[in-house]
Order: structure tokens, then C-alpha cells, then sequence
């Protein structure tokens, strides 16, 4: 998917008021989803996402961990997370969940199945409850 496609779904998805607003939000949710995944899987999921976009997410992944594609992503809960995509996108908390819901429905859309269905597994419930419907009620303990 491109960018412009990307940025344009997210500001329909969250209602927001112009591209600006969406590039922030997605780029901010994108920087927090990379500080929270594994490494590798952060890096590897930028693999398919739009340069700038691969960009955030990178430096974000490079920052919470050491090259090693094993390394752990940062251990944090819905909270945390919502107050650091409000924080980024210069916004309060619960407009950030709702843009970070309309993000992760973006991506969800823009990755390739196996990669979304291992960034679920990746995340903790309630971070997972941003992801669609299907897809956040899926059974990740097996």
C-alpha cells in the first residue's frame, strides 16, 4: 500500500481533519508499535510499509534495542501505550486510541497476513484489542 493511500485510510478511519493530523497519528502509533514489538519482527514489519513510514518505525525499533533481531520489545500495557501516541501525535489519550485503532486497522490491511497475525501474538491483550475485530479476538495462546 502506498503512503498517500495509507495516510488517506487512517484520516477517513479516525475522522480526522486533514492528511497532517493522520501523518502524525500514523507515525506516531507506528514509532510506539516498534518500541513495543520484538526487534526483528518491528524491523520486519517496516520491510512493508511505505519508506517514511519504515523510517519511524526503524529508528524507533533501533532505540528500544540493541541490532539483535532476537531482542525483546519494551514491556508495556494499553495505558503506556496510549499515552505515548498521545504524546507524539499531540494529542490526548483517548483520541489516540482511536487513532491508533484506525492505524492498526491500516495495517492490518497493508501487511502480509502472517506478519499481522505474528504482531498479534507479539502484543498483549489489551494492546491487541486495537487490531480488527477478527483479528484481535483470535485465540494467540497456541
Amino acid at each position: 500500500m502506498r503512503h498517500d493511500e495509507m495516510i488517506g485510510k487512517v484520516q477517513a478511519l479516525a475522522q480526522l481533519p486533514d492528511r497532517g493530523t493522520a501523518e502524525r497519528a500514523t507515525h506516531a502509533v507506528a514509532s510506539t508499535l516498534a518500541e513495543r514489538l520484538p526487534s526483528g519482527l518491528a524491523r520486519h514489519v517496516a520491510a512493508q510499509l511505505p519508506p517514511d513510514m519504515a523510517a519511524a518505525m526503524r529508528e524507533a525499533a533501533d532505540a528500544s534495542g540493541a541490532p539483535d533481531a532476537g531482542t525483546a520489545g519494551e514491556r508495556f500495557g494499553l495505558t503506556a501505550f496510549a499515552g505515548r501516541v498521545a504524546v507524539r501525535a499531540g494529542t490526548d489519550e483517548e483520541t489516540a486510541l482511536r487513532e491508533a485503532a484506525a492505524v492498526m486497522e491500516v495495517l492490518d490491511a497493508a501487511l502480509a497476513p502472517e506478519l499481522t497475525e505474528r504482531m498479534a501474538h507479539a502484543l498483549p491483550a489489551d494492546i491487541r484489542e486495537l487490531l480488527p475485530v477478527e483479528r484481535a479476538t483470535q485465540d494467540v495462546e497456541g
